[in-house]
């Protein structure tokens, strides 16, 4: 097992033991510096060098076939060059480890990843096709290396005049759901860990956890086309005790979207230290029917992600969302650098009000564009504390049903109605902050 856990096991017991105040002002300035970084598995069950013949058939069955005889607690390593396979699903305990150079790409052919006939096509439910590689029931394990994996999802899909993400713009000019498989999708699973590998091209969302408990993400590289639809960074749904560390994200939907259905709650979760390029923003929502809480954003920078820190949810789908702390954060060239929003969608139809409630923000500082603070209505209003919070004069506010608490180092610009006794605001020292998207070196799948 990785070094980090019992590290972050202690920061997040605090993090249920501790009250708020206490927690955001001790807790994690004290914690945060005791994050120790993964290291690799001392044990490799296996090392697998590349096909000489890369063009003849794919890796899937030896792949495979190498996991389910790893034992747990070892990894299997694939060494540098280029490997080719349809799903995989891993086995407790097991690591995968990608090493530098190595490329593990997915195949294109649609029948491989088909659950019910649907996978590669258009219908109105969109769950058509398994992901790509699957953690299900497992305890331990992970994916690790410096090397990649890379779903294709801008290939023509085989046997079809289509890319993946060709067939999802299609579907979003029908009204209709796309079938693309997820390229990692962990489900009722704990203790995994994600270190150094990068993740581009995905079909559909690159991370989803369900159901999970521990789970690391550490210098994690994901790199996909602002306009690939529907490509999510990292997803935790209804899971409990996630790190998020370290790690560079840019694609073309929420760069991290935090999720609650209704299989529970999304709680303890830590994102310290990561930076956002394009993309969606750091998101919360929009499934919140089972209850955010307890979530803190320390040290982002979010550079021309169309929306900044972001909660949404609606009458479809609304829930509580408390107890979420952001801080130290950078932002420029975003349309909404604030956007929280209980009416995500205008038409949503039920009974599911979105309240967000016991939300701060602190020493954030950003360009221009709109901050948006929309509750419900005034007897489900948001409840926001802002504390030295810096955008350009050019930036206006959107509020509606929204109680704001503004601290001692103040608000600019200040919010129709708002007094405010300080002085200007200091911005964030943002200039050392911002770091450009570290490309990986390894070579094209093509």
């Amino acid at each position: 097992m990785f070094i980090l856990r019992c590290h972050l096991n202690v920061i997040l017991a605090g993090m249920l033991a501790v009250p708020v105040s206490g927690f955001s002002a001790a807790i994690l300035p004290e914690a945060s510096p005791d994050l120790s970084e993964p290291v690799l598995p001392a044990h490799i069950c296996a090392k697998l060098a590349p096909r000489q013949d890369y063009s003849a058939g794919d890796d899937s069955q030896r792949l495979q076939s190498a996991i389910n005889h790893c034992p747990r607690g070892e990894a299997l390593q694939l060494l540098a060059g280029h490997f080719s396979s349809g799903p995989l699903t891993m086995k407790s305990g097991v690591t995968l480890w990608i090493s530098h150079g190595a490329i593990l790409a997915a195949n294109t052919d649609p029948r491989v990843y088909d659950k019910n006939g649907r996978c590669g096509t258009l219908d109105d439910k969109g769950n058509g096709c398994r992901p790509f590689i699957v953690f299900k029931n497992t305890e331990g394990g992970g994916i690790v290396g410096e090397g990649t994996i890379d779903g294709q999802g801008g290939e023509r899909m085989q046997g079809e005049n289509e890319s993946w993400w060709q067939l999802a713009r299609r579907a979003q000019r029908e009204g209709a759901a796309q079938n693309v498989p997820r390229l990692i999708e962990i489900d009722d699973g704990s203790n995994m860990t994600f270190h150094g590998i990068t993740l581009r091209n995905s079909p559909g969302f690159h991370v989803t956890l369900k159901n999970v408990r521990n789970a690391t993400f550490w210098g994690v590289r994901i790199d996909t086309p602002a306009n690939a639809r529907n490509t999510d960074g990292i997803d935790p749904v209804s899971s409990q005790n996630i790190l998020i560390a370290h790690s560079f994200i840019r694609t073309g939907d929420d760069n991290v979207a935090i999720k609650a259905g209704a299989a529970g709650p999304t709680r303890h979760v830590l994102l310290v230290d990561n930076h956002f390029y394009w993309g969606h923003g750091m998101s919360i929502g929009s499934e919140t029917v089972g209850g955010v809480s307890d979530i803190r954003v320390r040290d982002l920078t979010l550079d021309g992600t169309t929306s900044g820190l972001r909660i949404k949810s609606d009458l479809s789908r609304g829930g509580i969302v408390s107890d979420i702390r952001y801080e130290n954060v950078c932002m420029r060239g975003n349309r909404r650098p604030l956007d929280f929003d209980t009416r995500y969608d205008a038409h949503a139809i039920g009974n599911n009000i979105p309240v967000y409630r016991d939300i701060s923000l602190t020493h954030i500082s950003g360009e221009t564009g709109q901050l948006v603070l929309r509750g419900y209505d005034a007897a489900h209003s948001l409840h926001f504390a802002l504390n030295g919070v810096h955008f350009s004069h050019a930036a206006r506010w959107l509020i509606e049903a929204a109680q704001i608490r503004i601290g001692p180092d103040g608000v600019s610009p200040v919010p129709a109605g708002e007094a405010s006794l300080q002085p200007a605001v200091v911005p964030v020292d943002c200039a050392t902050h911002w770091i450009p998207f570290p490309v990986t070196d390894a070579p094209s799948v093509k």
